[in-house]
């Protein structure tokens, strides 16, 4: 089977949403569909985080730094590329978390050509090895009520947030499929343009749905395995104590074909509306996480079974706590109010909005 492999990069200023965009399209193209994410995390960071590199404090000049950075990248990227080649799926999205135009919003024109010219390559060389670029834009510039400082290994003030944002974007500039994701509407919509942007590099359009949620009985699982060759994802969701009464936050588990990811999630509540976040996390973050839960709430214990029955997607949770009842979720057409129902399916009542059936309010009184 051809093998098809997209490089995509994601960059913008401080705070602009990459990590939540990485994990939405972790979630987006799904294994199950033939998919596989490979991403390449912030060097910078991983720079003055894991390795106390720092480009300030004494520690190194900023242009030395720029040699650490690029010379990490480079590596990262070549490897990056040699695994899209190696795994089995046939369409492979390569997402970088910045890449090497990033540095040069740190150094001059010259600096930034020198350090290439060390490592053998040239600024054409880089930018033609990425297909596509989506900068979005930091919440410092448009959505300031968002801004914060959530990255620990860096810390800007808003005015030097939006310098930054627009000396990366004068940087990518030249690339000829560059995508600008700006804050014109609000966070929810930004993301969803991101999503979008990237089913338009790879030749897809975005499949226009509504997700509606109804209670059903338990179908016959065994059966439904069998029917659309599908078996359960395991998922588990824990709420973590509220540090701030106006976020909250929880952490979640997912089987993904051998391994597992996890992932971790703030809501923000404020009076410019809401909006959430969301991060991939490593395992150790994850089980430190554990440690801060929620204990007057139980973990969210799920199996998660997706098909497609003509056409129309559909996505059945099955709980330990209920014996009899599911609840699915179905990818309506936009104005589509009934869909073609699987054979195997009882709808006992439409749950759309209701609050009850909230993985918060599941995990508050275990029943359905």
């Amino acid at each position: 089977m051809e093998k098809h492999i997209t490089r995509i990069v994601l960059t913008g200023g401080p705070a602009a949403g990459k990590t939540t965009l990485i994990s939405r399209i972790l979630k987006e193209f799904k294994q199950t569909d033939g998919w596989k994410v490979i991403t390449i995390p912030e060097t910078a960071t991983e720079m003055i985080s894991g390795f106390g590199i720092k480009p300030f404090g004494n520690c190194v000049s900023m242009l030395d730094f720029q040699y650490f950075v690029i010379a990490d990248q480079l590596h990262k990227e070549r490897l990056a590329l040699q695994a899209a080649e190696l795994v089995p799926e046939p369409n492979v999205l390569v997402v970088y978390d910045r890449a090497l135009f990033d540095d040069k919003a740190y150094i001059t024109d010259e600096e930034f050509d020198e350090v290439l010219r060390h490592f053998g390559t040239t600024p054409e060389k880089v930018m033609a090895g990425y297909d596509a670029v989506l900068h979005l834009v930091s919440c410092a510039n448009g959505a300031e009520f968002a801004y914060n400082y959530g990255n620990e290994a860096r810390y800007e003030s808003i005015e030097v947030a939006r310098e930054k944002d627009e000396s990366i974007l004068r940087a990518w500039r030249p690339h000829p499929n560059l995508h600008v994701i700006d804050n014109s509407v609000d966070f929810e919509d930004k993301i969803d343009r991101g999503i979008r942007a990237v089913y338009e590099i790879i030749g897809q359009k975005k499949p226009e749905q509504s997700w509606h949620k109804y209670l059903i009985a338990m179908p016959d699982l065994a059966a439904l395995e069998r029917e659309y060759q599908i078996e359960g994802i395991d998922m588990m969701q824990t709420y973590l104590q509220q540090t701030n009464p106006q976020v909250t936050r929880r952490i979640r588990q997912q089987r993904n074909g051998e391994d597992y990811l996890y992932f971790y999630t703030e809501k923000h509540m404020t009076e410019s509306g809401q909006w959430e976040t969301e991060k991939p996390i490593a395992e150790k973050q994850y089980i430190r996480y554990l440690m801060e839960g929620d204990t007057s709430l139980h973990a969210v214990h799920k199996t998660k079974y997706r098909f497609t029955h003509n056409g129309t997607p559909f996505e059945i949770d099955v709980y330990p706590f209920c014996a009899d009842r599911a609840v699915m979720r179905a990818a309506l057409p936009v104005g589509t109010q009934t869909p073609d129902w699987p054979p195997q399916i009882t709808v006992l009542r439409e749950v759309t909005g209701d609050a009850a059936f909230k993985n918060r309010q599941l995990a508050r009184r275990q029943a359905l």
